[in-house]
This record gives structure tokens, C-alpha cells and sequence, in this order.
């Protein structure tokens, strides 16, 4: 087996991350990764916004609790420094499919580098709201865009947890 298939196979989720803020270089490389994720006929819908200042990845993350219908002061982002926040062109048919494989890579891009991930969702209702939308046009973006994910970043707090035994009967050849 080929170090990368082992990366892959070894992978999990973080849901306790240590508050050390990993280097910019570690965070450019991974997004970097990321925008090298295959896209519908090449179009690359998705852009990736990385939220390193402590006050507004607070703000996002009480946000991001509200709509999941937390109490008030959850994390759902488990302590994550870094928050990558992967968006696309809604006008594009494959933009969740482009998202999706975007925040793969770059879980797999930081594992590769030491750092520990966890995917995390409504970043769809976010982005449909005032919110997202203010964000958007902080950054200067316009156009509709849809919230494909959010990427919990950092250094795990405690070791991963080993992989669940794999489903059998889950592939299929037809010859």
C-alpha cells in the first residue's frame, strides 16, 4: 500500500483541537491543495476563505451554533484556530460536487502535514443569511454563492480515534 492510500485510510476527524495557531505557510499549502481540487469541466467554482482572527471565527462559530439549534456557547468547531470555509459559484451545476472535493484534499493535505480536521456543515444556511452575506461582500465578492463547508483546522488536543471495521457488502463490480 502506497503511503498516500495509507493517508487516506488513516484519517479522522478532530473534535478537540489545541488553541496553537498553525504557521500561515501550513495554512497556504493546504489551501493551495485545495484549489487544485478537480472541478466540473474545469470551471473552479469554489473559493476558500480561511479565518485565523480569533474574534471572527467566535462570531461565525456562534452563527454556525445557532443554526445548528445549540445552546449558546457550543463550539462546533471544537476549539479549531483556523476555520477554512469552502464556497462556489451556485450558478455552477457542480458546485457541491467541486466544494466537496476541495475540503477533501485539504483534510488530506493536513493530515499530511501534521495537522488535524473535521468537516463541518451549515455553511449552506450561513451564506443565505445576512451574515454570509456581509462577509462576502467584505471580502469584495460578488455573485451568488453557495456555503459548501466549513474545515476545522489545527493541532489535535488528544490522539485520533482508531477507524471503525469497514461496512462489507459496500462495493460492487459489474463485469
Amino acid at each position: 500500500m502506497s503511503n498516500l492510500q495509507q493517508e487516506l485510510r488513516s484519517r479522522r476527524s478532530c473534535r478537540n483541537f489545541k488553541p496553537v495557531m498553525p504557521s500561515r505557510e501550513e495554512i497556504d499549502q493546504i489551501i493551495g491543495v485545495g484549489l487544485y481540487a478537480p472541478t466540473g469541466m474545469g470551471k473552479q467554482s469554489t473559493r476558500i476563505i480561511a479565518v485565523t482572527n480569533k474574534k471572527l471565527r467566535d462570531l461565525i462559530a456562534d452563527e454556525n451554533a445557532r443554526i445548528g439549534g445549540w445552546q449558546e456557547g457550543f463550539d462546533p468547531f471544537y476549539g479549531a484556530p483556523v476555520i477554512l470555509i469552502v464556497i462556489a459559484d451556485a450558478s455552477c451545476a457542480t458546485a457541491v460536487y467541486d466544494g466537496s472535493a476541495c475540503l477533501a484534499q485539504m483534510m488530506i493535505s493536513a493530515q499530511d502535514l501534521g495537522l488535524s480536521t473535521c468537516w463541518i456543515h451549515r455553511a449552506k444556511e450561513e451564506f443565505e443569511e445576512e451574515f454570509g452575506k456581509k462577509i462576502l461582500a467584505e471580502l469584495g465578492l460578488e455573485g451568488d454563492y453557495i456555503g459548501i463547508g466549513h474545515l476545522a483546522l489545527g493541532y489535535a488536543a488528544e490522539p485520533l480515534p482508531a477507524p471503525a471495521e469497514r461496512l462489507k457488502d459496500r462495493a460492487f463490480y459489474l463485469e
